[in-house]
């Protein structure tokens, strides 16, 4: 019984560090009986939202030094603009986005997200995010053929979304 409180405590104290590595792993020990799944998916779930949130609430209200920069304030408006208007899609993908975990939270607190708003969505991504791992684990190459991403270039798509969103998040708003 402590042992699997102990794996559950981890489960969730590493989902707030990095991510899937360690959390894949777990939903591999779910296949071969020795843990729950739906512990599991808590556990992963609530560490990785606990992540997100820990970046959202350590720098609201307190990111505004990053002005003195010229550099990085004068893209304050423009990423403020952004995040602003597309924010609920930001918060929802930002689980399902590996490198920018940090940065949606970090440009939701800079552009002053409501707190309610940011948490809420944010469990709602991480569930979802602990559940699409499980459905991957579990379900094997199986799940990826079914989705296309068995090819060579599946794990570029990672990238190829980070490279996009940052591109997009500074590119200035069109003028009326």
């Amino acid at each position: 019984m402590l042992r699997s409180v102990v794996l559950y405590l981890s489960i969730f104290g590493f989902a707030i560090l990095e991510g899937e590595i360690f959390y894949s792993a777990m939903c591999a020990r779910t296949i071969s009986g020795d843990l729950s799944w739906l512990p599991v998916i808590v556990a992963g779930a609530l560490g990785g939202a606990t992540g997100d949130q820990i970046w959202f609430y350590l720098l609201r209200g307190r990111i505004h030094w990053l002005d003195r920069f010229p550099s990085l304030g004068r893209y304050r408006d423009v990423v403020s603009h952004r995040v602003r208007a597309h924010e609920t899609g930001m918060v929802l993908a930002s689980r399902f986005l590996p490198g920018l975990r940090t940065a949606i939270p970090i440009a939701c607190a800079y552009a002053g997200v409501r707190p309610i708003k940011f948490s809420t969505l944010n469990v709602v991504s991480a569930f979802g995010w602990a559940s699409a791992i499980m459905l991957l684990v579990r379900g094997g190459s199986m799940t990826l053929i079914a989705f296309g991403l068995d090819t060579w270039w599946g794990p570029f798509i990672p990238a190829a979304v980070l490279v996009a969103f940052v591109r997009w998040l500074a590119k200035a708003p069109p003028t009326k």
